[in-house]
């Protein structure tokens, strides 16, 4: 079927958008074999692999936040998600460009503009699947929240403008969680040397990444807001079930004292129950209803016990039946400043997964800078 999008949607209005500076650069990478077939005319097997994109963005009329962000998303997207949403309106880019950050949009590592140059380790993620785990929730209702998700733009299914506009960003992506992790870790260490200290902003996916970005540059990641991240600690739930997160919230290693030598040095402790708010008791998910944390006394995140972190969930979305266990984890670890913004606790109903997306995205990014600020005002 022959997808045609909207101009009023493929071009949105200039007016919607913040004058800014643009520029753009690579972060990060090295030379690597391919097989020799696959090289451009026999020349060669050496190819650059592990690169980042970086899109630097800076207030037209000048940077008055101290602190720059650095915008991070999840599986099968691309930096795009931060620029227009699907239907057309202003994304969080421009408003924090508004508000006078200094903005960095990243492509991660073997995705996007940041090229993969091993296909056969890539991975898609299909539209049904897409429809029926993030837009066209309140349809397939795959978990009880499911049913609220009320603020996706149009139906969430095929064929809608602005579900096709945003389909059509989809991309294929690193198959190895280990290698997508050790890669955007590189990229964003060296990104940080180049942009000094800032605010790490993750989605989904990349929430793994930001915790292991601040392991391995304490000192230059001031804040992190974690939206939906990769949880819960050391299995996967929901969508999907199985171990994973050897290192609780991440996939390689992270600095624990007393030292972690090996995923084995972690023991699993209590299992917390979820409580029961949209009648999930009654709802069979996959992997049960109960979530591992450490056995105490448990092992300290020695790297984020002093950052400010806040994770933020939606009121529909997947996240909103497991965020909170790894909010605990990050307790249990010793993390002290961490938040916990439950969007419907502040009166946001109604969101799912993309939430920057949504039909109220500006009014999330509005909680978001305060919290920024109010973060930053206790340093």
């Amino acid at each position: 079927m022959e997808v045609s999008i909207p101009k009023s949607i493929a071009e949105p209005s200039e007016l919607l958008e913040v004058f800014a500076r643009r520029a753009y650069f690579y972060v990060g990478g090295s030379y690597d074999k391919v097989e020799e077939h696959k090289s451009y005319l026999q020349s060669g097997p050496t190819v650059m692999t592990g690169q980042m994109y970086v899109e630097r963005l800076i207030p037209h009329n000048g940077v008055t936040q101290k602190h720059p962000l650095i915008f991070m998303h999840g599986g099968a997207q691309t930096g795009t998600n931060w620029l227009n949403t699907p239907d057309g309106r202003q994304g969080w880019a421009s408003y924090f460009l508004k508000q006078g950050y200094a903005v960095y949009i990243t492509d991660q590592p073997h995705r996007g503009r940041s090229a993969a140059q091993h296909p056969e380790n890539m991975v898609s993620m299909p539209v049904g699947y897409i429809e029926k785990y993030f837009t066209a929730t309140k349809h397939s209702k795959p978990w009880p929240s499911a049913r609220l998700h009320t603020q996706w733009p149009g139906t969430g299914h095929r064929g809608n403008p602005a579900f096709d506009a945003f389909y059509a960003t989809q991309v294929p992506f690193q198959r190895s969680s280990i290698t997508a992790e050790q890669s955007m870790r590189a990229a964003l260490t060296a990104l940080l040397a180049r942009t000094g200290p800032a605010i790490l902003i993750t989605h989904s996916q990349s929430g793994a990444y930001g915790w292991a970005t601040i392991d391995s540059n304490p000192t230059l990641v001031k804040a992190i807001i974690a939206i939906e991240p990769s949880g819960p600690p050391f299995e996967d739930k929901v969508i999907r079930t199985g171990r994973t997160r050897s290192y609780g919230i991440c996939n390689t290693p992270l600095t624990y004292d007393p030292p972690v030598s090996s995923p084995e040095d972690l023991q699993f402790g209590n299992r917390l129950p979820f409580p029961d708010s949209h009648g999930e008791a009654s709802f069979p998910l996959v992997g049960g209803w109960t979530y591992v944390l450490q056995a105490e006394p448990a092992r300290k995140l020695v790297h984020l016990e002093n950052i400010p972190i806040l994770v933020v969930t939606s009121e529909s979305g997947y996240h909103s039946v497991y965020d909170f266990v790894t909010v605990e984890y990050l307790r249990q670890a010793g993390a002290k400043r961490v938040k916990h913004m439950e969007l419907e606790k502040e009166g946001i109903r109604g969101n799912g997964h993309f939430m920057f997306m949504e039909l109220n995205n500006l009014e999330i990014a509005r909680r978001l800078d305060s919290w920024i600020r109010e973060a930053m005002g206790l340093e």
